[in-house]
């Protein structure tokens, strides 16, 4: 699974372009998250990626793929903390860490896109867990 993580102004309407542009071509988006700063971004996972590389690249959009692993975690404070460290303490860097899935309150499924998936695949291999998209999810549109 890739990430797509776009980068462009942070300024009104712009993610709203970036979605629009995907969405024309009848893309669902299964989650995404955005940043801020000078330059706003967006992180966009769909089952897709084609199609979103190809949406993306007929109006110039500036972006990167990041490769996407995904884990299980419990719902409790310092999950987030103790998979950062296990991933910084690998040597990988975390580009995209995003919830996608809460069962029953008790767990999290979390998205990360990181500069080195093996790595990162072994520093959490006992937490590494398979993300579908629910059917629901599919049926509809979010993009």
């Amino acid at each position: 699974m890739q990430t797509f993580i776009v980068e462009a102004a942070n300024r009104p309407g712009e993610l709203a372009r970036v979605a629009d542009t995907i969405a024309r071509r009848g893309i669902n988006v299964e989650a995404f998250c955005l940043g801020y700063g000078t330059k706003g971004a967006a992180a966009f996972l769909a089952s897709d990626e084609k199609g979103v590389r190809s949406a993306l690249d007929s109006e110039g959009f500036t972006y990167h793929e990041t490769p996407v692993l995904t884990i299980l975690l419990e719902n409790k404070p310092g999950q987030v903390a103790w998979a950062a460290k296990r991933l910084g303490d690998a040597g990988v860097n975390i580009e995209l860490f995003a919830p996608v899935e809460y069962g029953a309150g008790q767990t999290a499924t979390i998205a990360i896109g990181v500069d080195k998936i093996a790595e990162a695949r072994r520093a959490l291999s006992d937490h590494l867990t398979e993300w579908r998209i629910p059917e629901k999810v599919l049926a509809g549109t979010m993009s």
